[in-house]
């Protein structure tokens, strides 16, 4: 039998979730064929001989995009079994069981999309995860503890048609990309890993993730992303990692995400990170103001941010914030205030132009449904677009926030530099807080002090 795994978008990233399981279905016996739509056409002739159609959904996006997928793979291939994969496949159980989706596999789903070819394969295949054939019914949700096999990259697109860090000196490095584990102990309130993981994260065997660098080294890469949600949380596995790679590629950079919490709790090892070729890190510090923090949930406060970034200046590593700067407890002067910090900080070039427009997204089994505040400002959930609606208690708010999407994606067009951008997004913000404080001059944009120029990858989407 054919299996077709197919991913609509990752971040510019050539698809771990489409390599990991690949190895496992070929084990189980099947021929595989993968598609990463972001980087190549919808073919029919696969489409047509697959007997299973497996939609690899590790995000909002990337759902989105399966959902309008759906209907010309069913078009293609009415027999063939429909499945949805990743963190948003739980999720979105509901509307995607709604739409005809037969098997739905959320958390460690490698095992799970091994145990449906099996099923497919012997002919008693489910048409639902809680229908038995051929043993226990498949979990929607499994957190079990597996054993890795070395992702297969064959048939995907060529690593230089993915996103490549772009260096200060202008040169670009082909970049790979891997996961060293999955899920996070932690529990902040607007993260989508939450309602799948609870607190739970699993590592990938490190021989398994050194395997999958080599090959990747092999067909040119020369940076290696890793998308472990949070690479600290288990840092001795994290750290034998980062050794051995270091040790048998002494030139290979690489970039980690890393909560703002343990890199006040690791600093220590922030020097570790630049020695074995940490070009930045990532973290999701989402808010500069202590009262949203605590809305969600984060561990840290603003004096924990800035004494990470006073850490991460003095041992010369670039830390590249991400923001979720609208929220339902975003002010215009507050949005004002980030916009200050980024630049007396020398920050606006670490932060891509699009992390200073995104708006608190509310998914299906969000930890933000606990908060009253919001859910006095919610809307009945959206099953097209995948999330609870909100509106800004000041209207104006929800313009602003508009306004600024809108700076971003024609600067995108007009390739402008983080810079130009940064200075016209201070200039809608600063209107908007002088027409709210009736009268008021502008304010004018503070300098704009210069650090280093840092390296960043070139497609900087994360959501």
């Amino acid at each position: 039998m054919l299996a077709l795994l197919i991913s609509t978008y990752e971040l510019g990233r050539q698809p771990f979730g489409l390599a990991s399981p690949a190895a496992w279905v070929r084990e189980a016996g099947a021929e595989v064929a993968c598609l990463d739509l972001s980087r190549e056409e919808l073919r029919e002739e696969a489409v047509r001989e697959a007997e299973l159609v497996a939609f690899y959904v590790p995000m909002h996006t990337a759902t989105r995009l399966a959902i309008e997928c759906l209907p010309a793979v069913r078009n293609i291939n009415p027999r063939a079994h429909i499945c949805f994969y990743g963190l948003y496949a739980p999720l979105n159980e509901a509307h995607l069981r709604e739409l005809g989706v037969e098997t739905i596999l959320g958390g460690e789903f490698e095992e799970g999309l091994k145990a449906l070819v099996l099923r497919l394969a012997d002919g008693c295949g489910p048409r639902r995860n809680g229908e038995k054939a051929r043993g226990e019914a498949l979990p929607l949700i499994s957190l079990a503890r597996q054993q890795f096999r070395v992702p297969q990259r064959t048939g995907l697109p060529p690593l230089r048609k993915y996103a490549h860090l772009i260096l200060p000196n202008g040169d670009h490095r082909v970049a790979g990309y891997t996961e060293a584990s999955r899920g996070c102990k932690h529990r902040c309130r607007h993260c989508p890993i939450v309602p799948v993981y609870d607190g739970v994260f699993r590592i990938v065997q490190r021989e398994v993730v050194l395997a999958d660098i080599r090959q990747q080294v092999a067909a040119g890469a020369k940076h290696i992303t890793f998308g472990d949600p949070d690479f600290f949380n288990g840092i001795g596995h994290s750290l034998a990692v980062i050794g051995a790679l270091h040790r048998e590629f002494p030139q290979l950079s690489y970039d980690v995400t890393i909560k703002i919490e343990h890199l006040r709790k690791h600093a220590g090892q922030i020097g570790t990170l630049r020695s074995t070729g940490c070009a930045f890190v990532i973290s999701a510090v989402e808010a500069v103001d202590d009262f949203i923090l605590d809305k969600l949930d984060k561990g840290h406060s603003c004096a924990d941010f800035f004494a990470v970034l006073e850490q991460m200046n003095n041992e010369g590593l670039p830390l590249q914030p991400t923001f979720v700067p609208f929220t339902p407890w975003t002010t215009a002067p507050g949005y004002l205030e980030l916009l200050q910090m980024l630049a007396r900080e020398g920050l606006v070039e670490c932060v891509a132009p699009i992390q200073l427009a995104i708006r608190l997204l509310i998914t299906a089994g969000s930890r933000l449904l606990e908060v009253e505040d919001i859910r006095n400002v919610i809307e009945p959930f959206n099953a097209r677009e995948l999330v609870y609606p909100w509106r800004h208690p000041e209207t104006f708010m929800d313009a602003l926030a508009g306004r600024v999407e809108g700076i971003v994606r024609q600067s995108e067009k007009l390739k402008f530099s983080r810079r130009q951008t940064f200075q016209l997004i201070w200039a809608a913000a600063a209107e908007a807080v002088a027409m709210r404080e009736a009268g008021r001059p502008l304010r004018a944009l503070p300098p704009l002090v210069s650090r280093a120029a840092v390296p960043y990858l070139n497609e900087p989407w994360y959501c």
